[in-house]
């Protein structure tokens, strides 16, 4: 199948490499490919150059936001939350349109500094804002509320722990759970929350994940529903 991941930073490549090792064809996304190519330094993260990752890991092409979702049979959002909209909105409401969109985007609000807030929350959010924005998309939230590495790695952390998806597409919420398992996820703890309203919460565990993050240390942890489930 022919993913394109919108965005270069390490959550993108983390999900670029393992759907390419997984057999999928696989590009990324970016504004312009001619600028991201050119960075010399580390991102504000540590992480070397786009170019530096993508000779040494794997090859998977850099194009346009536009050439990317034109490609693609499937497309995953990994933009900043704050560009997510103006990302799409490049990569075209024709080439998005009847193909399932994964957003792992979270809206974090840096306006007010650290630890940031959202925008927007509680009476929206942006997995709502994406499907508004373009009505023609199968959006589903997952992967949102955990780090990168655990994303494509459940094993990193012991025990059971789960995963969200939020859409109003049962087939859309389907395939991406077939992805999910295929990522090392039982089908057990992938939740269904229900239509893609239900991205409201699952963005508001953005705080309290950031908060976990700084007293543990480490960002290899995960949330777990424990009790009885029911089918939705």
């Amino acid at each position: 199948m022919r993913y394109a991941v919108l965005g270069t930073g390490v959550v993108g490549r983390t999900v670029a490499a393992k759907l390419a090792t997984l057999g999928h064809e696989t590009v990324v996304g970016t504004r312009d490919p001619q600028a991201t190519l050119a960075r010399t330094e580390p991102d504000g993260y540590g992480n070397p150059p786009f170019a530096q990752w993508q000779a040494n890991d794997f090859a998977v092409r850099l194009v346009t936001f536009t050439e990317a979702a034109a490609w693609a049979d499937a497309v995953v959002n990994t933009t900043a939350g704050a560009a997510s909209l103006e990302a799409l909105t490049a990569a075209g409401a024709d080439n998005l349109a009847g193909k399932v969109l994964i957003d792992i985007a979270n809206p974090l609000d840096f306006s007010t500094g650290m630890p940031p807030s959202l925008n927007p929350v509680d009476t929206d959010s942006l997995g709502e804002q994406i499907q508004r924005a373009f009505p023609d998309t199968r959006v589903v939230k997952a992967l949102n509320t955990m780090n990168c590495e655990v994303m494509v790695d459940p094993s990193r952390v012991a025990g059971e722990h789960d995963v969200f998806v939020s859409g109003d597409d049962t087939d859309a919420k389907k395939q991406v759970t077939e992805l999910l398992v295929s990522f090392g996820w039982p089908a057990a703890s992938v939740i269904d929350l229900g239509g893609i309203i239900t991205a409201r919460g699952t963005e508001m565990l953005l705080p309290i994940w950031l908060r976990l993050w700084g007293t543990l240390g480490h960002a290899d942890f995960n949330f777990h529903i424990a009790g009885t489930r029911t089918s939705a």
